[in-house]
């Protein structure tokens, strides 16, 4: 009779956690694994449970990805095994393994393919990993955080072509299709472009410029937020004013820790209820709809943004509402601060993303909707374009898209 198990990986940044099997365990001692055991009922739950025991990460550290359908492996030692794969975003690294495993490393999922590893470690994977359509559909997360899953996707693919004798061609079209994938969001097309302009014309180049891109990436989200939090710091900020999902906003705020954080609901949506429960525990928290967002303002010292790209011209595009909020913030004499990485400046002006009008209105009545998902908002109600290298000023900005046109004449 089959028996049910759970594979769950964990991943920080663009690494996966793997595991040394050690001689006490039953099964495949000595091999690598992700976080594995029987599955006993619920096989989320028992997912949840062996990354508790064998990694000491509780379900506040850890965020459901992807669960990927079930399926058997035949092991002539073993009998066959159902395996239910998982994968988890972990606000840590450092685990705390239990007895099970011999040792653990922090590793790029194509390592993998390159190791001794449990019976289909890279099936597991391969069935929770990213892809060009998950990149493209994920209206979740911000831009910094699916650029690292755009060079895990152009990582992965480039490995597997390596492996299987592909060539640049077959690598160059995953790349095209990761640079449309977000046609507003500048970051993902830079650090795709990058890495393709950075890498040779082979497949296993491209793994390679991947790998390197993504750990430069981000490092230097990690500096920019720092960087926004000491340009906050510096202004006296006690409360901020924030709206939609920023991995650079949320970094900057927890390193803040200002004494109290307005999140603007920020329809269409509505991520920014999301953003006030994750601060909750940190700061003191107020979660206001976006028709309070001029009194919201008022009531702060500073409004801190994220962006989707700066223009060559030092529009910023966010989410919608963000230029209201910058307009009640020079209204009432607090700055605009927009906290990104350097790699967000874009090459020229993008599309800004528009909305699903039937969101808005599904009558039948003769009228023209306007839903918007994302805005420009004009340079001059900016205050401070934070980055990893510290305030962009007109001539920086220009400067970054010119070199960010020389990466996408890869094509």
């Amino acid at each position: 009779m089959p028996t049910d198990v759970v594979t769950a990986f964990v991943r920080h940044g663009t690494d996966v956690l793997l595991l040394r099997r050690s001689e006490s365990v039953g099964s495949y001692p000595g091999r690598w694994g992700g976080v594995a055991g029987h599955a006993e009922g619920d096989p989320e739950a028992q997912a949840r449970t062996e990354l508790r025991e064998e990694t000491g990460f509780g379900d506040a550290d850890v965020e459901l990805v992807r669960r990927g359908a079930p399926f058997e492996v035949d092991d002539p030692d073993h009998g066959t095994w159902v395996v239910h794969p998982f994968l988890f975003d972990c606000r840590r690294r450092d685990a705390a393994t239990n007895w099970e495993a011999a040792a653990h490393e922090w590793v790029p999922p194509t390592e993998i393919r390159r190791r001794d590893t449990v019976p289909d470690l890279w099936r597991s994977y391969d069935a929770v990993r990213p892809t060009v359509d998950s990149v493209a559909g994920d209206d979740e997360h911000g831009s910094a955080y699916l650029s690292l899953r755009a060079l895990d996707v152009l990582r992965d693919e480039a490995a597997v072509a390596a492996d299987e004798g592909g060539d640049w061609e077959r690598v160059a079209a995953v790349a095209c299709d990761l640079a449309a994938a977000k046609p507003g969001m500048a970051v993902v097309r830079n650090r795709v472009n990058r890495a393709m302009a950075a890498a040779d014309r082979t497949p296993s180049g491209v793994e390679a410029a991947a790998r390197e891109v993504a750990g430069e990436a981000a490092d230097a989200d990690d500096r920019a937020a720092a960087s926004a939090a000491d340009d906050l710091r510096s202004r006296g900020v006690a409360a901020v004013f924030t709206l939609s999902r920023s991995g650079t906003v949320d970094a900057a705020l927890r390193e803040l820790a200002p004494g109290r954080v307005v999140v603007a609901e920020s329809r269409p949506g509505g991520e920014g209820v999301g953003v006030a429960e994750a601060l909750a525990g940190d700061c003191d928290v107020t979660l206001t709809g976006d028709a309070n967002v001029p009194a919201a303002v008022a009531a702060a010292d500073a409004v801190l943004v994220g962006a989707d790209a700066v223009f060559p011209d030092g529009d910023v595009v966010n989410k919608v509402g963000t230029r209201a909020a910058a307009l009640a913030a020079r209204d009432a004499g607090v700055p605009t601060v927009v906290a990104c990485a350097a790699d967000k400046v874009a090459p020229e002006r993008l599309p800004v993303e528009d909305g699903d009008a039937d969101a808005l209105y599904e009558g039948d009545a003769p009228l023209d909707v306007e839903n918007p998902v994302f805005e420009a908002v004009p340079g001059r109600l900016v205050d401070a374009v934070v980055t990893e290298a510290g305030v962009l000023d007109a001539e920086a900005v220009g400067a970054l898209a010119a070199e960010r046109r020389e990466w996408a004449a890869w094509e």
